[in-house]
């Protein structure tokens, strides 16, 4: 990447973080380009030079929001389901899974706050909720989980475990993150043996 490419993502990097400290205090409705160029310190041409509408931001934000997130987890393999293999290599809720997510929700606070409390905003629930979907459905069926019972298993789960971290973060992440994991696993896989 050359510098005058670094310095075009820098800059709407800038506009990304400025959307989300925006979306922290108020909807996206309330948002004008004036309060973001004043919040990322660029002018009104700078914005328009990268998007025609406050729309694009949003749909390049939700973008960097799922790079963000997925870069926690580069360093782990893709378990993919393999018919007939073991139902433990479906078990996502494992510290090998819990501690990036994790530590991208502690890192990431008011980032995670803002698009939980504007998720219908943001395209990124889709990809995430999509893979993730996916991931408990296969989970689901080898566990023998009737088809007709999924949404609410996933219901369940996802609004369960949601709520641990809201109230982690309510309590300003203080908790460590093996604490906090312990207590989603326990949560999820009662009698699994853990603390």
């Amino acid at each position: 990447m050359n510098k005058s490419e670094s310095k075009y993502f820098h800059t709407a990097q800038k506009m990304d973080e400025a959307l989300l400290a925006l979306l922290s205090e108020k909807d996206l409705d309330y948002i004008t380009v004036k309060e973001i160029c004043k919040v990322s310190g660029v002018s009104r041409s700078t914005f328009y030079l990268h998007y025609e509408t406050i729309g694009d931001l949003l749909l390049e934000t939700a973008q960097y929001i799922t790079d963000t997130f997925y870069a926690y987890f580069q360093h782990l393999p893709k378990k993919e389901y393999v018919p007939g293999a073991s139902k433990e290599t479906l078990v996502f809720i494992t510290p090998e899974y819990l501690t990036p997510w994790l530590s991208f929700i502690r890192d990431n606070k008011l980032l995670y706050r803002t698009v939980v409390k504007r998720l219908h905003r943001f395209s990124l629930g889709e990809k995430l909720l999509v893979d993730t979907d996916r991931t408990i459905c296969m989970a689901l069926e080898a566990f023998g989980i009737p088809e007709s019972r999924w949404k609410y298993w996933m219901a369940f789960y996802l609004e369960g475990v949601n709520a641990i971290v809201i109230k982690w973060l309510q309590n300003d992440c203080q908790d460590s993150l093996e604490e906090i994991s312990q207590i989603i696993q326990s949560c999820v896989r009662p009698g699994s043996n853990l603390p």
